[in-house]
């Protein structure tokens, strides 16, 4: 069993507005509804809403990765051992992109939207990115997409990993093209994203 991870755009102002002590309950809400018979099934892409419970946050389904963070981790990694041979303006632009998603960071993700606990219930979330990170985060992909099939030779000597989550170039650049879709559509509507590890 590994770490999960569930996507959530989420209205940064209704989150605000909810009080400290229920925010954590809003969103594990939204990210596992409790009345999951209004949705037969999960599929892949957007949910909006997330649940009829919290219609200040959507969900979305990564195609292909059960939602695990598995592959988010790996395309992490591949970029990290691929990025040395990337185009200047592609490395640049990747960066710009992924690191509010995918990379390590020193500043935990979600500081001050949550009340500290000194033995939280839930884990930290994976990722924070604020409505205002968005419209950059975006940019930075419509840089780098034009550029990114100029990767693809690196990418599949340098980072490949046959049988893994993300074995190649184009499992890479898939799973980097929805979250692009992510971005968009959060930035879209001026919210911003929350990956939970649920």
């Amino acid at each position: 069993m590994g770490l999960d991870m569930t996507v959530l755009a989420v209205d940064w102002g209704r989150l605000a507005r909810t009080p400290p002590a229920e925010r954590l309950r809003a969103l594990h809400e939204a990210a596992c509804p409790e009345d999951a018979a209004w949705e037969a099934e999960p599929r892949a892409g957007w949910v909006f809403p997330a649940s009829p419970k919290v219609p200040w946050c959507g969900r979305y389904e990564f195609h292909g990765t059960t939602g695990s963070y598995k592959p988010h981790f790996w395309a992490a990694e591949g970029w990290d051992a691929a990025r040395a041979y990337a185009a200047p303006a592609l490395r640049e632009a990747l960066d710009g992109f992924l690191s509010p998603l995918l990379l390590e960071s020193d500043e935990p993700p979600a500081a001050g939207l949550f009340p500290s606990d000194p033995e939280p219930w839930w884990p930290r979330p994976l990722l924070a990115c604020p409505p205002a990170l968005l419209p950059v985060t975006a940019g930075c992909w419509a840089r780098a997409e034009p550029l990114l099939e100029g990767l693809r030779v690196a990418y599949d000597r340098h980072a490949a990993r046959p049988g893994g989550w993300i074995p190649d170039f184009d499992a890479f650049a898939a799973l980097l093209r929805e979250w692009a879709v992510v971005v968009a559509e959060a930035a879209r509507r001026g919210w911003g994203l929350l990956g939970l590890p649920v």
